[in-house]
């Protein structure tokens, strides 16, 4: 195993990185912290450890930094006992490196079972800076708030946002430009279909779909049926496609544990709760609470689910124009989602799609995609008056496909933009 890691360590000294793009996270090069990114596999967070790398070796002898991605197959199976091999491998390579600083980069490091434990070692003992990734969420509330607390710095990492996304295919955002705008537009109907996984953006519609297929039944197998050991693997994968078929809606899990019983499924109501933390936890989707001042009402109350990303509603859904108001509501859950845990539905005599506190600010959203109707348009906008008043807020939002207008109220600003404003806008959250 020593060998393989010299082989590994060298490899990726000798390589050079191209073709990475920075991304819209502000992760520091120095820190006297562990580093951990977190997110759905796929997402970018190898190419941004890439990106860190890239710079890092503009500041410091590239030497001194260490990579290993450990789903190498090479390195399969590999054991905690196992990883102190890996400092030992690189310091006899360069053994003059003992008394530097060493930058070491731990990709999908969750593969190891009790890895917080030599991360935790070696962060107290050695001069050395840490970045690890994982495609769980699990590393977040288990391995890493029990063993490295106060120890880590946790940035959760999202497929590609739109602006991102805009980055990514070389087209300006300057909303004063028609012919930018134009192109923002066009895109946007792009992205709202196919999602921001980079390696499906420049692909044909057909293999985009497949490369997405093939991303999910990853997540499913390796995420969740491996490491869980699921037993009931046709029921994870109708749960699976009930939860992309229907992002942006309601549901029951009580009633669904119901609708699969009559289905002739022989699950528990548990399992179905278990399996749906187990998307949750792979990061794949999110489900979203009612607000209420007390635990035990948001939870027996219906939650909203949301998709990581909105393309994966295209690999089952072949009507996906029917439901372009619910890919909105995702994106809009999506931006909210990548500032604060705290996004809920909100609901009184009306519904608000959602309630959010960003860095201790309120925040309030409704989505439709066409308000051209009188009663939809009225709908919407006095839900929001009697969330604005019951939250003591002055200014909310609702989002829609073309209208550009603010409404005032009693003194209370309702903000009526498009949809590719508000996800372009970082302020528009605040």
């Amino acid at each position: 195993m020593k060998n393989v890691f010299k082989r590994l360590i060298v490899d990726f000294i000798e390589k050079e990185i191209k073709g990475i793009m920075s991304r819209n996270y502000d992760i520091p090069l120095e820190s006297k912290k562990i580093i951990s990114l977190i997110g759905v596999r796929r997402s970018g967070k190898s190419s941004i450890l890439f990106d860190i790398v890239k710079k890092l070796r503009h500041q410091i002898d590239r030497n001194n930094i260490i990579y290993i991605n450990f789903e190498d197959d090479r390195l399969f199976p590999l054991e905690l006992k196992d990883l102190d091999l890996l400092l030992e491998a690189y310091y006899e390579l360069y053994p003059h490196k003992i008394d530097e600083k060493i930058y070491l980069f731990l990709d999908e490091v969750q593969v190891v079972k009790n890895w917080e434990l030599y991360v935790r070692r070696i962060y107290d003992t050695l001069d050395i800076a840490i970045y690890i990734t994982g495609s769980s969420a699990k590393l977040l509330f288990s391995e890493i708030a029990t063993s490295l607390r106060g120890r880590n710095i946790t940035y959760e990492i999202f497929p590609f946002s739109f602006k991102e996304y805009l980055m990514y295919k070389n087209i300006e955002i300057n909303l004063h430009s028609t012919k930018s705008l134009s192109y923002i537009k066009n895109a946007l109907e792009n992205y709202l279909v196919d999602g921001g996984f980079a390696e499906t953006i420049d692909e044909d519609k057909s293999i985009s779909r497949k490369i997405l297929s093939d991303y999910l039944e990853l997540i499913v197998y390796k995420d969740i049926v491996d490491r869980y050991n699921i037993k009931n693997r046709s029921l994870l994968k109708h749960l699976t496609k009930y939860c992309f078929i229907n992002v942006a809606t309601l549901v029951s899990f009580t009633k669904l544990y119901n609708e699969f019983k009559s289905q002739g499924f022989k699950i528990s109501k548990d399992t179905v709760f278990e399996y749906i933390s187990h998307l949750e936890d792979a990061y794949a989707m999110f489900s979203m609470p009612i607000y209420r001042n007390s635990v035990k009402e948001e939870q027996r109350n219906p939650k909203k689910i949301y998709a990581v990303d909105s393309g994966f509603k295209k690999i089952y859904d072949f009507s996906i124009g029917k439901d372009m108001s619910k890919l909105y509501e995702n994106l809009v859950f999506l931006k909210l989602r990548k500032r604060t845990k705290e996004v809920y539905y909100f609901k009184q005599k009306q519904e608000v799609d959602f309630y959010a506190k960003i860095d201790g600010v309120q925040t309030l959203v409704n989505v439709s995609y066409d308000i051209k109707n009188v009663e939809t348009k009225k709908r919407e906008i006095d839900g929001l008056i009697e969330a604005m008043i019951y939250f003591n807020l002055n200014t909310s939002y609702l989002v829609t496909k073309d209208e550009d207008d603010i409404v005032q109220i009693d003194g209370r600003k309702i903000y009526i933009l498009p949809l590719y404003k508000y996800l372009l806008d970082d302020t528009l959250t605040e």
